[in-house]
């Protein structure tokens, strides 16, 4: 039996991960799962890539975004999502596989949102259980946020992870930031998300929706060594740097007046490319 999401467009961020993107596409193809549109939006993938998306593009129907150089994870993202027109917009990175049961979670999490309109978001994957849940359904559970929380994750609230989200997320939340790197990107709409009183859903089985896979074709995002070292010393300082950190970031970093900056910025560097042009 078919399944049916009308009011759902699929967002697909990509780079130079094809085999990826093309093995979750199929694997909503072999679960019978049909959306109003799918929108992959890539960041300026090698050519290669891009002529294998165009392949298969002709065997499962999507719109395709493209840009002239890698712009970084949070231009992609505003472009992406300022290109669907349904309600909803379920967001899944190009490394993922969804699972037999995901289906019947979607059709169950648009109902949660359209029943309650105070939720923005339902989370359906994560690498740690958000440390502040109150039971919800038999499923889910409904994150709980507080200033005063002591565990520094709390941050977290909001993650790129597979989602589904309202499709006017950008005007209450405010575009990504397209300056940092993706880590950054994320992290900061975390912050806007908090700071502007976002409200959602987490799947309480955080692993079983989804399989991350990123084996085939590696991870596109670089870390730093003391971001990665496990090291009991630098475990104890990275905590401590967080937890004074991400406190004083929720009240006070100034996300939105940012996201606005880097369009003054983007309208004066095309306004000089126009100026350039015409005088030649």
């Amino acid at each position: 039996m078919p399944h049916i999401f009308n009011d759902v467009t699929l967002l697909i961020t990509n780079y130079n991960r094809s085999l990826s993107l093309e093995n979750l596409l199929k694997t909503f193809q072999q679960l019978d799962c049909h959306f109003s549109a799918i929108i992959v939006t890539d960041d300026g993938s090698q050519p290669h890539h891009l002529d294998r998306i165009k392949k298969f593009q002709q065997q499962i129907p999507f719109q395709l975004l493209t840009s002239p150089r890698n712009m970084g994870a949070g231009h992609n993202m505003n472009k992406g999502q300022r290109a669907v027109k349904t309600p909803y917009t379920l967001f899944v990175e190009d490394d993922f596989v969804a699972s037999a049961q995901f289906p019947a979670v979607l059709g169950e999490s648009i109902e949660q949102l359209k029943k309650r309109p105070d939720l923005d978001i339902v989370r359906f994957y994560a690498y740690f259980r958000y440390p502040y849940l109150k039971p919800y359904l038999a499923n889910f559970s409904e994150m709980v946020f507080s200033p005063f929380a002591p565990n520094y994750r709390k941050v977290h609230y909001y993650s790129d992870h597979p989602h589904l989200r309202r499709s006017s997320f950008l005007d209450k939340f405010g575009a990504f930031d397209e300056t940092p790197p993706p880590d950054q990107t994320e992290y900061r709409m975390c912050i806007s998300f908090l700071q502007n009183k976002g409200k959602g859903l987490f799947y309480n089985d955080y692993t079983g929706l989804f399989q991350h896979n990123n084996s085939v074709e590696g991870s596109t995002i670089q870390r730093t060594g003391w971001q990665k070292s496990s090291g009991s010393v630098v475990k104890f300082v990275r905590a401590g740097y967080r937890q004074v950190k991400h406190n004083y970031d929720i009240h006070f970093m100034n996300v939105r007046n940012r996201s606005l900056l880097q369009r003054i910025k983007r309208r004066k560097k095309l306004e000089e490319t126009v100026d350039s042009g015409n005088k030649r």
